[in-house]
């Protein structure tokens, strides 16, 4: 058993550092401190049990030159044995705070640029904003092999699967002044769909998003509040781009609406202004990537089933 016990943290890469930093630390109220890393002291930010790392697009620390999500920092007792399972004599780097950490190809993790770590004490508050990280979304071209890295290789339970779909119903009408009106449905018409797996790291989750139906276009309706057909394009058009990887990061929050009136208050540009359904039974809003340097971010209201 590979014995991975949450996230040490989440490297994100902006172009605007500064514009997380107030979003972070003065909007959401998130506790905020330094870490040491190769490439000099970088912000970091608590929240949950893990904290997201803030380093400047072009950064060498990173592994991708593009802002966004850029790696997730395993935290396991023996990082290097973990690291063995996916490839011999894996890559060892000073990380942060000088903690040696083993990286894996992208290639052999389905997209998902990872690193072995130590156990870390990172971690964060929870706001009247903010409770926890709710996920970290990940672009997907197939959830199979997805669920057989993450869940069969490193032992990571799988939380739930789902099936979001946009579905057009049309109805023909045939009214007669003798005979009354009949009314006709045709079957449904599938418009967008995605196929998801949320995978639970820690006290949060993966979740890996599939386009439902290859035959589907990326539409992205830019200016407009988001829907599932939009959501199966942002995901469709991210792969057929870059490939499978990492996509957004989404923070639970106590009430969606009340968040997002809150970050318009501070100025944030928002794709959503008010809540709109999401997976797991959710509300969820996304604020524009123009507000944050280039990482995508969006919140999520949701009540969370046990099996207790």
């Amino acid at each position: 058993m590979a014995n991975i016990v949450k996230l040490a943290y989440i490297a994100v890469s902006s172009r605007d550092p500064s514009a997380l930093h107030k979003l972070l630390a003065e909007c959401l109220q998130l506790n905020h401190f330094s870490l040491d890393t190769p490439d000099g002291a970088i912000n970091a930010y608590g929240i949950g049990d893990t904290a997201i790392a803030v380093f400047p697009a072009g950064s060498t620390f990173l592994s991708k030159d593009k802002p966004g999500v850029d790696h997730l920092a395993f935290a396991t007792k023996n990082a290097e044995e973990v690291a063995s399972l996916f490839i011999k004599d894996a890559k060892h780097s000073n990380g942060i705070n000088g903690l040696q950490e083993f990286q894996v190809p992208e290639q052999l993790t389905q997209g998902v640029f990872s690193r072995f770590t130590p156990m870390t004490e990172l971690r964060g508050n929870s706001t009247e904003y903010v409770e926890r990280m709710d996920h970290i979304g990940i672009a997907s071209n197939n959830n199979i092999i997805a669920e057989s890295i993450f869940a069969g290789k490193l032992g990571l339970p799988v939380e739930s699967r789902q099936t979001d779909m946009e579905v057009k119903v049309s109805m023909e009408s045939f009214t007669s002044d003798k005979y009354g009106v009949i009314y006709k449905t045709r079957p449904p018409e599938t418009m967008g769909g995605l196929r998801v797996s949320f995978i639970t790291i820690g006290d949060t989750e993966l979740e890996f998003l599939e386009n439902f139906n290859n035959q589907h276009r990326a539409e992205i309706a830019h200016g407009t509040p988001g829907n599932t057909k939009q959501d199966q394009g942002a995901i469709t058009k991210y792969v057929d781009k870059y490939g499978p990887g990492l996509h957004h990061l989404a923070f639970k929050t106590p009430n969606i609406n009340q968040t997002l009136k809150h970050l318009e208050k501070h100025h944030f540009k928002l794709i959503d202004a008010i809540g709109r359904e999401g997976s797991r039974r959710s509300m969820i809003g996304f604020i524009n990537p123009a507000s944050t340097g280039g990482v995508l971010i969006h919140f999520v209201e949701r009540e969370e089933i046990t099996n207790a």
